[in-house]
């Protein structure tokens, strides 16, 4: 069933969880950045830190032969009628090309044998020392960055799912609002907690106006607010009581008031013991009145359940009418539903 459509409302947290927010006007944000190189190293987009990766090997070994042809030319290497006794720097090494080669070799270890550093040039000998140390350095800091991003629980959380819309009907003789969540790979989540953030404006009592306050939306799984690994798809809801920071919603009001309901899902991987973070959003028009999610789970004659995603995002008008402001609700509600 899709969403009630209505006008475009601004949200800090999108749908898939990424942040809305744009930082503008900072001094010094690339001083910022390069602060914190590591981080910003590994949060790079992959063409870009292949480039970086790519870069990194052919500036080293342009620069340190650059290097090594200028000791060349200062001991007299490339100089014409050269005495039987002289002995070059680099053995073999007339050009820049060849010096760039005998850097690359240098630092790859091919070891060829045919450019080789004599012992009559310190320089040189120090030249290539420094080279290894700090290419070698380099060369960590890059493959470490590449193995972060990979192994981030990021990419762990994007096999998360959540509802496109959350439900409110009745549950256990209380109003909830409730939303669904599925694990989308066999690997188990562990210590899973649902918690919420209603973000709105308010007003302080000293008359100052907030564009976005914060207030705690406890989510709990049958009587729990933890779920001790997540395997099925599972609802979690939200008592609508006076101490609900959503007291006094009701079908009249739901899609007049402004708030983003924003749903964090934490959860522990099993398989690694890395934490995972996954969230998203409500606005109210994607929060239906008096609608229920259709079952998703089925047992089978082999005795296995089955999770059919077909009904994850599946919803029903609820039976239960008793929370609804009139006959004429209800049946509206019907009408949408059988439309859609």
């Amino acid at each position: 069933m899709a969403i009630r459509k209505a006008e475009v409302q601004r949200r800090i947290v999108s749908k898939d969880g990424h942040n809305n927010v744009r930082i503008d006007n900072v001094e010094g944000m690339v001083k910022l950045y390069l602060h914190d190189i590591w981080t910003t190293v590994v949060d790079m987009k992959w063409r870009y830190k292949l480039t970086l990766f790519a870069s990194t090997f052919v500036m080293t070994w342009f620069i340190f032969g650059v290097i090594f042809y200028f000791i060349g030319m200062g001991n007299g290497d490339f100089e014409g009628g050269l005495n039987s006794n002289h002995t070059p720097c680099v053995m073999n090494v007339e050009t820049l090309t060849g010096a760039f080669l005998f850097s690359l070799e240098s630092q790859t270890t091919i070891g060829y044998g045919f450019r080789y550093i004599s012992e009559e040039c310190p320089l040189a000998i120090f030249t290539l020392v420094t080279q290894l140390v700090i290419t070698g350095l380099a060369e960590i800091f890059v493959t470490g960055a590449f193995l972060a991003k990979l192994a981030r629980p990021k990419k762990r959380a994007e096999t998360i799912k959540f509802s496109q819309a959350a439900v409110i009907c009745w549950r256990q003789g209380k109003l909830c609002l409730m939303v669904r969540v599925a694990n989308m790979r066999k690997s188990l989540l562990i210590q899973c907690q649902l918690t919420g953030k209603l973000l709105h404006s308010n007003v302080t009592e000293e008359g100052e106006k907030t564009q976005i306050h914060q207030s705690s939306v406890d989510f709990y799984i049958d009587s729990s607010g933890e779920c001790s690994f997540l395997i099925l798809p599972l609802t979690f809801y939200h008592i609508l009581d006076e101490r609900s920071p959503l007291a006094g919603l009701n079908a009249q009001n739901l899609h007049t008031r402004e708030f983003e309901l924003l749903v964090t899902l934490n959860a522990t991987m099993e398989s690694t013991a890395a934490t995972c973070q996954s969230r998203t959003s409500y606005v109210p028009q994607e929060i239906l009145w008096g609608y229920e999610f259709k079952p998703v789970l089925f047992s089978t004659t082999g005795g296995r359940y089955v999770a059919d995603f077909n009904f994850f995002d599946k919803v029903q008008v609820s039976n239960d009418a008793t929370f609804l402001s009139n006959n004429t609700e209800k049946l509206k509600l019907e009408k949408d539903y059988k439309k859609e």
